[in-house]
Order: C-alpha cells, then sequence, then structure tokens
C-alpha cells in the first residue's frame, strides 16, 4: 500500500461558502441551522448550541453552502482563522453555514471526508493553513488556499478508513470524558453550595431549614449551631493576615521560595525564588504547612493551602491567612472559593486599571464556622469530589496527548494500520 504527497487542491471535489439573509439572522427566528465560526471548536468539531438560524425562504433560494453530513468546515477569517470542524449532524437536519465558513468536500475516490479532517486538524495541516492566512486587519482564507496545502494520503481509502477509525475511537474517548468531567464539575458545584451554606446535621445529611434553624448573616442564611466572625478573628495575634515581598528582586536558584499567584494556580508546583537577602526583611509573611493563601492583586480570590512539608514566604500578591487551631484551612479554603464568597469578594474589590483586596478590608470579611467535627466532614467530602474531578481532568489531558501522537504518526504513515486490514483466522472479511 502506497502513500503519496498530495496538493489538498487536487484531491478537493467542492470548496465553497455560503451567506445569510440582509438583516442578520438570530438564535431566536428562522427555520434553518446557519453554522459560523464560532461553531466550530478550537479543539476541532462542530457545536450546535446557540446556532443562528436563517428563514427557510431564504435556505430554499442558497445556491453553494448547504449543508451535507460529513461536510469538513473551516473558519476562513477573523482571528480563529483555520478552525477545522466536521459536520456529523446527520442528513435529517438540513442546515447551512454562513459568509465566514468554507465548507469542503473530498473527491470520494481520492480522500475521505473523515481524513481530510484529520488531516486539516493535524499540527502539520494547521500550520499549512496559517501560512495561507493573508490580511492584517481582517486576516482570512481565500478560496485558492488549497493550493498552497499539501496533504500525506495513503492511496488505499481502506487504509484511510482505518485511520480514521482509530483516530475517531479516542475522540469518542474524549468526548465521554469531556461529559464526564462537565457532570462532576456541576455535582462539585452543587455539593459546595448545599455544604457550605446548610452544613451537616448529625446524622450526616445536609440541613434543612423546614426541620433545622437558620439565621441571617452578613453572608446569607446559615445554621444556628455556626459562628459567624471574621477573618482577622481566625488568626493568631502574632500571625496577623498580611501581603508578602514588595519586590522579590531576580530568581535566585539557591533562595528561598515565594509563592505568587502562578503557584496556587499551579497546585504549589511553581514558584519563585528569592535572595536570602530580600527574604529576610519580610519575616512577618513567612508561610508553613496550613496556611491558606489568597491572591488580592490581579487575579483576586485564588486560595490553596499550603502544603506539608513546605516553608517559604509570599509576594505582594498574595495574603496569607493563619487559621487558628479551631478552623480546618481545608474547609475554609472551600468556603473562600464558593461562588457566594467570590461574589462577596468581588464587592470588596478596590482599583480600576487592576483589581486589588486591601489588607484591611480583608481583615474584616465574614466567615461562618461550624463545629470543628462538621467542618472537617465538609473538608472530607469535598476534597472527594475535587479528587474525582482531579482524576477525570488528568485522564482529558492524557487521551488528547495520545491524540495528537496517533495523529502525528497516522497520518504521516510513520505507524500503519494496515496490521488492522489484514483478515485473521476465523474472522470473516
Amino acid at each position: 500500500m502506497t502513500w503519496s504527497n498530495k496538493a489538498l487542491e487536487s484531491v478537493i471535489a467542492t470548496l465553497e461558502s455560503g451567506s445569510r439573509p440582509a438583516g442578520g439572522v438570530s438564535t431566536h427566528g428562522g427555520d434553518v441551522l446557519s453554522i459560523g465560526g464560532e461553531n466550530i471548536l478550537q479543539s476541532g468539531g462542530v457545536t450546535l448550541e446557540d446556532v443562528k438560524r436563517v428563514p427557510i425562504a431564504f435556505f430554499n433560494k442558497m445556491t453553494k453552502g448547504r449543508l451535507r453530513g460529513d461536510d469538513v468546515l473551516i473558519n476562513k477569517d477573523g482571528a480563529q482563522t483555520g478552525k477545522v470542524g466536521w459536520y456529523r449532524a446527520g442528513r435529517d437536519l438540513i442546515a447551512c453555514i454562513n459568509e465566514h465558513v468554507f465548507l469542503l468536500r473530498g473527491d470520494p475516490a481520492r480522500i475521505t471526508q473523515g481524513y481530510l479532517y484529520y488531516s486539516l486538524l493535524s499540527h502539520v495541516g494547521q500550520a499549512q493553513i496559517r501560512l495561507q492566512v493573508s490580511g492584517s486587519a481582517q486576516p482570512g482564507l481565500k478560496i485558492g488556499f488549497t493550493k498552497g496545502v499539501n496533504v500525506e494520503i495513503p492511496d488505499d481509502l481502506c487504509e484511510q478508513s482505518m485511520i480514521v477509525r482509530v483516530l475517531s475511537t479516542v475522540d469518542r474517548a474524549i468526548e465521554e470524558t469531556e461529559a464526564l468531567r462537565a457532570k462532576q464539575q456541576r455535582l462539585k458545584t452543587g455539593l459546595m453550595q448545599d455544604l457550605l451554606t446548610r452544613g451537616i446535621d448529625e446524622h450526616g445529611h445536609v440541613r434543612s431549614e423546614q426541620t433545622q434553624t437558620f439565621r441571617n448573616s452578613p453572608l446569607g442564611r446559615v445554621p444556628a449551631s455556626w459562628t459567624v466572625t471574621t477573618l482577622n478573628q481566625l488568626t493568631p495575634a502574632d500571625a496577623p493576615i498580611g501581603y508578602g515581598i514588595v519586590q522579590p528582586g531576580a530568581y535566585d536558584p539557591s533562595g528561598v521560595r515565594v509563592a505568587g499567584i502562578y503557584t496556587i494556580n499551579s497546585g504549589f508546583q511553581r514558584w519563585h525564588m528569592s535572595s536570602s537577602a530580600i527574604e529576610a526583611a519580610y519575616q512577618r509573611s513567612r508561610i508553613r504547612s496550613g496556611d491558606v493563601l489568597m491572591s488580592i492583586k490581579g487575579s483576586t480570590g485564588r486560595v490553596g493551602v499550603v502544603p506539608p512539608n513546605v516553608q517559604g514566604n509570599i509576594s505582594r500578591e498574595i495574603a496569607r491567612i493563619r487559621p487558628g487551631p479551631m478552623v480546618n484551612p481545608h474547609f475554609l479554603r472551600f468556603q473562600l472559593l464558593s461562588s457566594s464568597y467570590q461574589r462577596y469578594l468581588l464587592n470588596a474589590e478596590v482599583g480600576t486599571t487592576r483589581a486589588e483586596l486591601s489588607i484591611k478590608v480583608l481583615r474584616e470579611l465574614s466567615v461562618a464556622v461550624p463545629p470543628p467535627g462538621e467542618q472537617d466532614e465538609i473538608a472530607l467530602r469535598l476534597e472527594g469530589a475535587e479528587r474525582n474531578l482531579g482524576a477525570t481532568r488528568s485522564s482529558l489531558k492524557k487521551l488528547r496527548r495520545v491524540k495528537v501522537g496517533l495523529m502525528q504518526d497516522l497520518l504521516t504513515g510513520n505507524r500503519r494500520v494496515t496490521p488492522l486490514l489484514e483478515p485473521r483466522e476465523g474472522v470473516a472479511t
């Protein structure tokens, strides 16, 4: 089975764009889906959520841009020129494209639609497409861009189809994992809402205002057994809430760890290193295991708990909150990250060009604290939900890496699928 390097132009039978009626379109009116560049996903594929529509009378008059099942779509202009999608909605759903999208149909004797899609989605395909983009104010692809894009193609259509089958299997696994991640995120969000506003009663159930006593607080309704206090009152007198090193200086490999916003975002994997001389002047802001760190400049409201066996300091963009012995730092982190508390923080921000939370304001913000045992149980349940979500995110990253590697190997012929095409003993062909 041989392979050929061919110009895309030589294997394309149809390349056309669409149109829209005068006066524009909306998601509320019209009869027929009108797919635009915004409906082509950056990762590949097509979404039919929030699709605009055109009247059926306009669609019936269109001579170009009417979609068929398996059409390959390319975003032809704008900031995300070159995005590629594969329209798999089926033949029963009538749809069209607007003037910002090309549809491509390959010569069925030379290339399958699936192979065309994955070839253009690959790193090699995307790099060639980018080279064909012209214009600075409004970058875009002209209809002749196919002359400048080459694809490696197995001459055997069966081999093309098997490559597509392998890559489609990975895509389905990615889609299923993405759906699981979305479900777990919704479950975690709902669990945080329930546990951080209603808590857990002595029977291990989420409290209800219909059966138990609640009271008003600056944070809304909370169980009567919870203590409403301020962040300042939660921290020991010898470790007040404060920010850290104003100018950490250049990176010093032999220096002291200094946490920034990126440190929290990376799960405490990335740190700046300041010289010991600079850090020595900021002993008041040193951190230790169990300290709660919150970003207070720029991207405010990011929160993390310093992990075990870690010591260091913080930068000016971070506030240290050291909970007293009666406060579980992981419970406090979840409360500060809850959607209701993030809105509370947003109202406390100052600054117009760059958001900031002042230490004075931060110290006086209210928190609702359950008894220690309840805090521990709430943190335990939320950490379980967070671990599940983290594991799914990790699986999704691995699947995406697998897909990239397979596309690189299979679409160049470096790894062949021919063994899958060979008839096996006892298997009908």
